[in-house]
């Protein structure tokens, strides 16, 4: 929706497009909004025997190609979780004129089983776990705020300020991904970079559970040296759950970067 420079919004794991939804009519008034949804998730692509198991890099180009297929050379690139360390590869690829990246995912240690890799996936493993369990009952049981806010306390700060067909809408998204399992076993991370390829807002959630900014942050600034970081007050893991103003207000900074004097020299590490 919209028009004017290309933004476009990838969702984090277990998501869809749909993630969007509250952020996307803030920013069309000046941009070009595009919001795809990742292989294999509800929505999206399917992924191909070729593609299975199903592993960060096989996302990463199918994201790319669905820029192709949209005639996109290069775009503002912006990000959740997955989403965000998505749109970093594809700058290292050269197609983003800018990166807003919300809580990426990816800034583990590089070592195979490394604990801060499988606690950062923990608690995404167990809400798959719950939602595959109890999804029979969650259309009633979300009438309950209360039950709201504990089932979406990995992803929101205010779960229970979430209505109950969006987090309906957001279970159903977990259960129709079908590389979850794939993605959640895989051991990539993000390689440090030592030149940035374009303007890199790193913006992390004040109250994040799945990626605490406390163990994760500093390997965020480690391996992205240049980029500019800050800390989203007041929100969860998914801060478009909790203050889609803020978030879009974050979008629209990190873009303006872009075209801000020196910004060419501004993301280079001397």
């Amino acid at each position: 929706m919209g028009s004017g420079e290309p933004v476009v919004l990838l969702h984090g794991i277990l998501g869809s497009e749909h993630m969007w939804h509250a952020v996307a009519p803030l920013l069309a008034s000046d941009y070009d909004v595009i919001a795809p949804t990742a292989l294999g998730h509800n929505g999206g692509p399917p992924a191909t025997a070729a593609e299975r198991p199903t592993r960060f890099h096989h996302v990463v180009e199918t994201a790319e190609r669905q820029l192709d297929e949209l005639s996109l050379q290069r775009a503002h690139l912006v990000g959740n979780s997955m989403g965000g360390w998505m749109a970093l590869e594809l700058a290292l690829r050269g197609r983003a004129l800018s990166v807003c990246a919300l809580s990426p995912a990816g800034m583990w240690s590089p070592q195979p089983g490394a604990s801060d890799a499988s606690s950062s996936r923990g608690p995404l493993r167990r809400s798959l776990r719950m939602v595959r369990a109890t999804h029979w009952a969650l259309p009633l049981l979300y009438y309950s705020r209360r039950i709201r806010q504990f089932a979406l306390r990995g992803a929101a700060e205010h779960g229970a300020a979430v209505p109950r067909q969006e987090a309906l809408r957001l279970t159903h998204d977990m259960l129709a991904c079908t590389v979850a399992d794939d993605l959640l076993a895989g051991d990539d991370h993000f390689a440090p970079v030592r030149t940035l390829p374009c303007p890199v807002t790193v913006a992390w959630s004040e109250h994040d559970k799945i990626f605490p900014e406390h163990k994760l942050g500093s390997a965020a600034r480690e391996r992205l040296p240049g980029a500019r970081y800050l800390v989203l007050p007041g929100v969860g893991h998914v801060p478009m759950l909790d203050n889609p103003q803020l978030v879009a207000a974050t979008i629209r900074t990190a873009a303006a970067q872009a075209g801000a004097p020196g910004a060419a020299a501004a993301h280079s590490t001397p």
